[in-house]
């Protein structure tokens, strides 16, 4: 069989680094986004040491060192006296234990990075898919204004709501968590303490937790995201804009220093949590599903962007390891990446139970063993997530004996981009 034909749709982080790995591996990739332009909702991201060798096998984490930002160091803060919880290991240790950095960045920009290395033919915009299937030893999907699109792999990367994975798998009532956001962007000059806008800090308090770290150099922007136990809000939407008034008085027992933060943002976006059960398969027949389509996260280990960028690597290892048996690529794409997207999904609740107890007693306990495992633990990171940053998609070996590789070689380094790209 020739080199597959592969289509994914939606044009957010896990379809572009899905697209930009296979397209390095010399397949044919199409992707189909319903927006009329490539943009990220939402602001800042935390990217872990296994997302930054992920971009190292996508050949952009150069380019991520960049533009990201590399906090001084990152700590954790008692809600209102602003108390030492704990104070991971700094930026330059965490590089030499896990063997890559800890960024953060503003997605549109990680976006930006994912999509500049591909031909502006890979993409067609304004295409709101509805659906897939499986059809004739291939698949194809539909999209709203009537249009079809045959390949021979339909990749469902079109997030939390994906149409993909209803019109697959039947659609999936999500759970409202009992938790509101809140979020912001604040210019690191209107912060009196410079050192201020360049850490990254969670303050856990009861019901509660906010973080901020800086998301680009470039103007020095925060970014600060607050959660909070409520049932006021049921909206999940990311783009509603709400009122300064709602977090200052949410959050009015909290320390001064973080209410100047939040005060110094000009606009104020705030949605409702919701969380998914782990699917028991993400393929049926030629259709597979991709980050948030496959395994929507809570936000509590900041491992949802990092997944959906392991996912397209991982995917472009299977499609080149099966030779030109996409039926084999997508088993064994689903087989390795399941168990780990699971124990991210579930290790989420956890610790989403973890930052907001209201219990003083149990808040107390909590941060003692938070700081003994900071000081001399085996996993210091600073939401107890190092179990996630050891993993490099270049060399994960659980591919069984491969049948056969075409494309760029699928273990044991970086791709090579080919010639006359960048």
């Amino acid at each position: 069989m020739s080199a597959p034909r592969i289509a994914v749709i939606g044009g957010g982080l896990g379809g572009a680094a899905a697209a930009l790995a296979l397209h390095r591996c010399g397949f044919e990739v199409a992707v189909y986004e319903k927006s009329a332009e490539l943009g990220e909702i939402g602001a800042g991201l935390n990217l872990s040491p296994n997302a930054l060798k992920a971009f190292r096998y996508l050949g952009i984490e150069d380019a991520a060192l960049k533009t990201g930002c590399q906090a001084e160091e990152q700590i954790i803060r008692s809600f209102r006296s602003g108390r030492v919880i704990a104070r991971p290991k700094r930026s330059g240790d965490v590089a030499a234990r896990y063997g890559a950095p800890f960024l953060t960045m503003h997605r549109a920009d990680l976006l930006s990075l994912l999509i500049a290395p591909l031909p502006d033919r890979v993409f067609h915009l304004g295409a709101e898919c509805t659906g897939a299937e499986t059809r004739a030893g291939g698949a194809v999907a539909h999209f709203a204004d009537g249009t079809s699109v045959e390949a021979d792999i339909v990749i469902g990367a079109d997030g939390i709501h994906s149409a993909v994975r209803d019109s697959v798998f039947g659609h999936i009532e999500p759970r409202f968590t009992g938790c509101i956001c809140w979020r912001g962007l604040v210019p690191g000059e209107a912060l009196p303490d410079p050192g201020f806008a360049r850490q990254m800090v969670a303050w856990w308090g009861p019901h509660g937790h906010v973080v901020h770290y800086p998301v680009r150099r470039a103007g020095g922007l925060v970014n600060f995201v607050a959660h909070y136990d409520s049932d006021g809000w049921t909206g999940e939407s990311w783009t509603h804009e709400c009122d300064r008034s709602e977090l200052l008085e949410t959050y009015a027992r909290w320390n001064p220093a973080l209410l100047g933060l939040i005060e110094a943002s000009d606009k104020y976006y705030k949605w409702a949590l919701y969380d998914r059960d782990p699917l028991d398969r993400w393929t049926r027949g030629r259709v597979t599903l991709l980050g948030d389509s496959a395994h929507p996260m809570l936000p509590y280990l900041g491992q949802g962007a990092c997944m959906a960028v392991e996912d397209g690597c991982i995917l472009a290892r299977a499609v080149s390891w099966a030779s030109g048996d996409p039926d084999a690529a997508l088993a064994e794409y689903q087989r390795v990446r399941m168990p780990r997207t699971t124990r991210a999904q579930l290790g989420s609740r956890f610790r989403a139970r973890q930052n907001h107890l209201a219990s003083p007693v149990a808040r107390f306990y909590r941060d003692m063993k938070m700081a003994w495992r900071s000081m001399v633990g085996a996993d210091s990171s600073a939401g107890q997530a190092a179990e996630f940053f050891d993993y490099d998609v270049a060399r994960d070996g659980r591919f069984e004996a491969a049948p056969g590789a075409t494309g760029a070689t699928v273990a044991g380094g970086p791709i090579t981009p080919a010639a006359g790209e960048s």
